[in-house]
């Protein structure tokens, strides 16, 4: 797998080098149409000052005729610079893009967001499990771009879901595996814009759009918007051929076009404000949707987001083409003169509400369903960059055994993995040790990988089953200041929120790191043992870490309900050394006295 990994990175870096090079070769080709257009400009001015000098009429003429090929050349030259501009636009967000996993691989941050947003403490586990936030399982997936797409990534890791619906995610996410290399692009048309800007234009389409633009829905103004062009033409070809006096005409048409535009322009400004500016934004997501639909898709999961009868695409393309015209009122004198002879404003504004009612409702669920793709594409990510990982077999019977599962987060050359299972019926697992030895990190490895596999996602093993639980735990209980709160009470707090869950839920599984650290030692493990027997008169099946040797004594009263577990440390030379293997039965050698020692204080027993 070392070796299969090493060929991801290798594949990673060579799609960088590539990328460089079609960047610095756009950039060469825009240097090169530069030193064009200044040929052309130059020639435009050759050719003017020959006409000026030149006295034969057909020599004049001819040289009229070439003074229109430079400026059509021009124009073809600013054409093309404009394309190279948004390929070196779009390459340097798919170099990002390479970059980024290369970066990820070599231990390098995500530069994605890490859900530090999400975070909740009164959460049953996600604090507990590192769920999100820097350091996070959302920093080391998540590859989204959007609003959306965070919120529904968040949402699969701290929710409960069914058999079902995880097997189909499963099936979707293994699809896409198989087509990461195409989903780079798919993630480059989305990077790089402000997530705000989309969710304000979605806003728009649901709920604001359609009445802002009713001052444009009148017969009269559509009937005339539309007819003004050729009136404009008529008035001018008369102002030529037949009399002076059409011009006079001409220009009262554009005072009143003027004054129209004027009257209406609060309405006008506050339709162009919502989407102004936005058409680069679209555009990256028509390619993103396209690049969707034209995907052969088996799984039935991602062929649901899908939903539309028509291509969406083209929809967003049309709705683009709107607001790139609508643009051209920023152009103080371009603007003018098309409002003043054409009402152009109000033309955009016409067309925006006859798109908006023929094609608005399917462009929002499809910039919804953006979401969807991008979460899917994280995890199928994660799949391909981690091929050591499998996709757990999810079952309808109780259960859950792990061969070699290890921690996510810790990088596979330091991570040690264990092989755990649980019986046919519920147990309290107590799992005992010494400091540092890995009670702790166990735990969060078997909760961390359980909410990968309820995302449908592969898991950090070489094989896993389990059914479907809902997770609950108590590792890091804090006090709080603001709410006048003591350990001891967010302590209470925390186990009152478990037993209450257990109650309602009896497929709840429980993972508990030293639980009641605020009370005494005599108080601490009557409280524990309390709470054990009420998981075991529950039968909540749980993980339950502590140094209270006392309570692994629970298995004589309770043969079939408990079972002990242990992590501990080799002493060679006087010096620890921790292996972090998970054993059998209660531990035997704790490390305390041997680290009081180290700092001058000797026990004596």
């Amino acid at each position: 797998m070392q070796k299969q990994q090493e060929a991801i990175i290798a594949g990673y870096l060579k799609k960088i080098n590539e990328v460089i090079a079609d960047i610095d070769g756009a950039k060469k080709q825009i240097d090169q149409l530069s030193l064009l257009r200044i040929g052309l400009f130059l020639s435009e001015i050759l050719f003017f000052v020959l006409l000026l000098r030149s006295a034969d009429d057909s020599l004049r003429t001819l040289i009229q005729f070439f003074l229109i090929l430079p400026v059509i050349a021009f124009g073809i030259v600013v054409r093309r610079q404009s394309r190279l501009d948004r390929k070196i636009d779009y390459k340097k967000q798919l170099l990002w893009v390479y970059q980024n996993e290369w970066n990820i691989l070599h231990g390098i941050a995500n530069g994605y967001d890490h859900g530090k947003a999400f975070e909740s403490e009164q959460h049953p586990y996600t604090s507990d499990l590192d769920i999100f936030g820097a350091s996070s399982l959302f920093a080391l997936t998540n590859r989204c771009s959007t609003k959306t797409g965070n919120m529904l990534l968040a949402k699969n890791f701290a929710e409960k879901s069914s058999r079902d619906r995880i097997l189909l995610r499963q099936e979707a996410i293994k699809e896409i595996t198989h087509k990461i290399a195409e989903t780079y692009s798919f993630r480059a048309n989305l990077h790089g814009y402000d997530p705000d800007k989309i969710e304000q234009i979605k806003m728009q389409l649901k709920s604001q759009l359609g009445e802002q633009l009713s001052f444009v829905q009148g017969s009269f103004m559509r009937f005339y918007v539309k007819l003004v062009p050729y009136i404009g033409v008529a008035v001018m070809l008369a102002a030529l051929l037949v009399n002076s006096g059409f011009w006079k005409i001409l220009a009262l048409l554009v005072v009143v076009h003027i004054g129209w535009n004027v009257l209406l322009g609060q309405k006008i400004n506050k339709v162009f404000y919502s989407f102004g500016g936005s058409s680069n934004l679209l555009n990256g997501y028509a390619s993103a949707i396209l690049w969707a639909e034209n995907q052969n898709w088996k799984s039935s999961y991602t062929k649901s987001l899908l939903d539309s009868k028509n291509l969406v695409s083209k929809e967003i393309k049309a709705l683009t083409k709107i607001i790139e015209n609508f643009d051209a009122r920023l152009n103080i004198i371009v603007g003018g003169v098309l409002n003043a002879l054409l009402l152009w404003d109000l033309k955009c504004c016409i067309n925006l509400d006859i798109w908006y009612k023929s094609s608005s409702k399917d462009v929002i669920v499809a910039l919804d369903h953006l979401g969807d793709f991008e979460e899917l594409i994280s995890l199928a990510t994660t799949a391909y960059n981690q091929p050591d990982w499998v996709f757990p077999v999810i079952t309808d019977q109780f259960e859950f055994a792990a061969i070699h599962i290890g921690h996510p987060l810790i990088h596979e050359q330091v991570r040690v993995n264990n092989d755990f299972r649980v019986e046919v019926k519920p147990t309290v697992d107590i799992v005992t040790g010494s400091n540092m030895a890995g009670k702790s990190t166990f735990l969060r490895t078997l909760g961390i990988n359980m909410v990968l596999a309820y995302a449908g996602a592969p898991v950090c093993a070489r094989n896993m089953q389990l059914s479907v639980f809902s997770i609950n735990t108590y590792m890091r209980i804090k006090d709080s200041l603001n709410e006048s709160t003591s350990t001891f009470k967010a302590e209470l707090n925390r186990l009152k929120m478990i037993l209450d869950h257990v109650v309602k839920d009896k497929d709840t599984f429980v993972l508990i790191d030293e639980m009641l650290r605020g009370t005494n030692s005599r108080d601490k493990y009557l409280g524990s043992k309390v709470f054990i027997q009420k998981l075991i008169a529950e039968k909540t099946p749980a993980l339950f870490a502590t140094h209270d040797l006392q309570l692994a004594d629970l298995i004589t009263g309770h043969p079939e309900a408990v079972r002990n577990f242990h992590f501990d440390i080799q002493i060679t030379g006087g010096e620890m050394r921790f292996d972090y293997l998970v054993k059998n039965g209660p531990c035997k050698t704790f490390n305390a006295a041997i680290l009081l020692q180290e700092i001058g204080l000797k026990l004596d027993y």
